[in-house]
């Protein structure tokens, strides 16, 4: 019996890597998708719940009955929320309030409680996200706090199933990865197992136009005057994630909302892919990059596509939201096909 499994759980991994045509007909390399969406919480962060909590059963942290809480921007929450219904556990859940109300439905119906906080206060105020689930976890009884974004897990997670399916899709063949950074997990995970194979493969890591991470990498340095809102969820930080190995990455690419935006509904127009917020920003840091690194034809880049773009319905995908923005109102932009074929009526 092929393709049966005992609960959910069993699907995680394994997802399809897609090649890109239309979107990428201008850049002469082998541009492939790691479509993660495939995993059946419908985003990479699955790889990490599961791991996560599954060695925290082996370790005795985990007992009947106990509460998982974590800090999301929404996905690692859809994660950790299905893993807990199946193993049995209570999770609760801390949001910023950049999260839009159906990623809050789609918690709640899995189960979860939910606490909303400002997105807009730095990170050490009691108000964050960060320092509100540490909180509950600190006053719940028979509770762990998964903590992503420091949690050496994140990392052990993709360099246990991410790194070596790339690999071995591409026959060992890949010269580019290309990932987003929030927590840092996936790009360092996969990253430290590909260079292990090959040290000559390039690590780009997205950051968001509103996040300190390039500056950091490049300098050392947190520069808080670069902090400010921006649009785009599970990308970039206003702290610095221990998940997150410098020292992995090559390049970071810095990407805004706009661009981002454009991108992923040209994914979706062009390649039949209905890609999250983020699978626009990493198509957008692709011809960022190639213009300062020109590629080859010989060069094979993976882009990784984090989640399904069924969560974004309101955001990114909507006419509305995208004219609320200012982002469709004939602005000039570089590619302006990107721009004529965003905006669907």
């Amino acid at each position: 019996m092929t393709n049966v499994y005992n609960n959910i759980l069993g699907m995680i991994g394994n997802t399809p890597l897609v090649k890109l045509n239309e979107v990428t007909k201008n850049i002469p390399a082998t541009v492939y998708a790691k479509l993660e969406s495939f995993n059946p919480g419908h985003s990479t962060k699955d790889r990490i719940a599961l791991h996560i909590i599954e060695v925290a059963e082996k370790k005795g942290l985990l007992k009947p009955g106990a509460t998982i809480v974590e800090t999301t921007s929404g996905n690692t929450g859809f994660s950790i929320a299905m893993v807990s219904i199946i193993k049995g556990y209570k999770c609760i859940l801390s949001v910023s309030d950049k999260t839009k109300a159906e990623k809050i439905a789609y918690l709640k119906a899995l189960g979860a409680e939910v606490h909303i906080c400002p997105a807009s206060v730095p990170a050490e105020d009691p108000r964050s996200y960060y320092e509100v689930a540490k909180r509950i976890a600190a006053e719940t009884p028979n509770s762990i706090y998964i903590n992503q974004y420091f949690n050496e897990l994140n990392i052990e997670a993709h360099y246990l199933t991410t790194g070596p399916e790339l690999w071995e899709q591409t026959e060992g063949k890949i010269t580019h990865i290309i990932a987003c950074t929030g927590t840092g997990g996936t790009l360092s995970g996969t990253a430290k197992y590909l260079k292990e194979k090959n040290p000559n493969i390039k690590v780009i890591g997205v950051d968001a136009d509103g996040s300190i991470l390039k500056t950091y990498h490049e300098t050392g340095k947190i520069n808080l005057d670069e902090i400010h809102s921006y649009q785009i969820e599970g990308l970039g930080k206003n702290l610095i994630p221990g998940a997150l190995l410098f020292d992995q990455v090559d390049e970071f690419v810095r990407v805004n909302d706009e661009m981002s935006a454009y991108c992923t509904r040209e994914i979706a127009l062009k390649e039949a892919i209905m890609g999250g917020y983020t699978t626009g920003a990493v198509l957008q840091a692709l011809r960022q990059y190639s213009k300062e690194n020109p590629l080859k034809k010989d060069d094979l880049v993976v882009l990784i596509f984090p989640d399904h773009g069924s969560r974004y319905i309101t955001k990114v995908y909507s006419d509305k939201w995208m004219e609320e923005q200012g982002f469709v109102n004939g602005k000039e932009i570089e590619n302006s096909e990107v721009l004529n074929t965003a905006h669907v009526k």
